[in-house]
């Protein structure tokens, strides 16, 4: 949660210093590409091949090979890394268009110049993330997912301190320059703790050993997953490159928004569970039921925080948008766009969030390749749907085409369920049933619906209030409404919040 206030606090800066101007488009596309390698190679991919075999080498006492296995991991990563990051140094013209095709002339050449200084910022995040693989295996989760706070103060300093002093796009290269810091700063913060929980690690480039193999055979097929999936992230950019200045700014913001639920719901459950589930042993049909039970208990947590952030969205996501970023070059209208991002994106939030546990499941089973299969089927769905929505739709319906942002981000939550229903279908098969009853589910929407409708009433009263003011209000009737019916109607999750509060 930290780490994505943060995130907000630093994209608040953002708008407020680059608007959405076509230097912001340029730095938020390019700061974006170089990421790619860190999805690749870090966080899920990491996760999925890494922490299941070494949290099972920690579970079985074998501490020495973990070391080595840990320490050699490393060393693979550091010369995958070194060589794809010079690649991507010396290749950033002949990959800008494949990326963001609809870049021309000036704009071009700044994200060129912003990409370069960006992408070795991208093996720093590997590194980091292989850190973060390390201290989730021994269950320590604060220090591994708070250290992206260090890259954000990085960003959120340099704009604060040169904001306002030097023109737009020598702004954006400094920006660029301390996001580097950042990075290596995320990887530095967490290096002695991992130390102290290793004292047997060994950093050899050793491929021999049998579970240093495994992790390559397991991060093969996560590999390629997370590559389709990249593609489908990156769709929005190449996209949106086409359609009027502003617009990739706008997705940048918009999502920072929606990814604070994302994270800290969909991704934090997905991320404490996957070494539990990854420890379960015993007799097949004993493990399933084990399996079913955790991955139910995620789901039910998921869903009950997950709904109400897709309504609040909808109904107060203008005054998020506004509180958190109309100032400066930051315009009202600018606001009106991203909101309706914002609410295109709540669409597929649940699924996309629920999906995530599943995808853990399948890891922790070491079956890699069922969700590479899926991620091929949303990839697609991504590229077609995106495309009508966002460009063909609002010219039928003569719109303006900021609209088609909207398109955008609603056709990709149409693809995630579709995804959310594959995974799910597959591994009911697998381990038996599972998901959140539609009892629950029913529940949770009522409660919603009853906290917007309440929300929105407030909005209205509230309507020449400041800002910063009426979302704050507005976000504290909506939870104490949607806490007061989940109570009511005697949803669990809502009164074993209740309890652990009172603890």
């Amino acid at each position: 949660m930290a780490t994505k206030l943060f995130g907000i606090v630093r994209n608040s800066f953002l708008a407020k210093y680059l608007g959405a101007s076509m230097v912001a488009d340029a730095f938020n596309a390019a700061i974006r590409i170089p990421g790619m390698l860190q999805n690749l190679f870090g966080d899920g991919a990491m996760s999925a091949a890494f922490i299941p075999v070494y949290s099972r080498l920690l579970a079985e006492g074998n501490e020495e090979e973990a070391g080595r296995v840990a320490g050699a991991v490393f060393a693979i990563l550091t010369l995958l890394v070194a060589v794809l990051v010079t690649l991507g140094v010396l290749f950033t013209p002949q990959l800008l268009p494949i990326l963001a095709g609809g870049f021309k002339g000036e704009k071009r050449e700044l994200t060129i110049t912003f990409v370069r200084i960006l992408f070795p910022a991208s093996g720093a995040f590997v590194l980091a993330a292989w850190a973060l693989g390390v201290l989730n295996s021994h269950r320590k989760f604060l220090l591994s997912y708070s250290a992206g706070i260090a890259w954000n103060l990085a960003i959120i300093a340099a704009l604060w301190w040169y904001g306002g002093k030097e023109p737009l796009p020598e702004l954006a290269r400094i920006t660029a320059w301390a996001s580097l810091v950042g990075a290596a700063l995320q990887f530095l913060v967490q290096l002695p703790h991992v130390i102290r929980l290793v004292p047997r690690l060994r950093i050899r480039f050793d491929t021999k050993r049998e579970r240093v193999r495994q992790i390559m055979r397991n991060f093969a097929p996560v590999f390629v997953s997370r590559g389709v999936v990249q593609l489908s992230n990156f769709i929005d950019i190449a996209i949106a490159s086409f359609m009027p200045n502003g617009l990739v700014s706008l997705l940048s913001y918009a999502t920072t928004i929606s990814y604070v639920p994302v994270s800290m719901f969909g991704m934090a459950i997905s991320a404490a569970e996957l070494p539990e589930l990854s420890s379960v042993m015993g007799a097949e049909e004993e493990r399933n039921r084990q399996l079913r039970e955790r991955v139910n208990a995620g789901l039910r947590q998921v869903a009950f925080f997950v709904v109400p952030s897709a309504m609040a969205m909808v109904v107060a996501g203008d005054l998020m948008v506004a509180a958190l970023f109309q100032r400066g070059e930051f315009t009202s209208q600018d606001s009106r766009y991203a909101w309706s991002i914002l609410a295109g994106s709540a669409f597929g939030l649940l699924a996309g969030t629920m999906g995530r546990l599943y995808s853990s499941t399948y890891y922790a089973l070491h079956d890699t390749r069922t969700p590479l299969n899926f991620a091929v089927v949303r990839v697609i769905l991504t590229s077609i749907l995106g495309y009508a929505f966002a460009i063909k739709l609002p010219l039928w319906l003569h719109f303006d085409p900021h609209w088609g942002g909207a398109g955008l981000t609603v056709s990709f939550g149409i693809a995630g369920w579709v995804e959310f229903a594959l995974l799910r279908r597959s591994m009911n098969r697998r381990i038996g049933v599972t998901g959140a009853p539609a009892a629950l589910m029913t529940k949770l929407w009522t409660s919603a619906v009853v906290a917007g409708a309440a929300t929105y009433g407030l909005k209205l009263a509230l309507s020449s209030t400041r800002h910063i003011v009426a979302v704050v209000l507005d976000l504290g009737l909506f939870a104490i409404v949607y806490g007061v019916v989940c109570l009511g109607l005697r949803v669990p999750e809502a009164h074993a919040l209740v309890r652990r509060l009172k603890r």
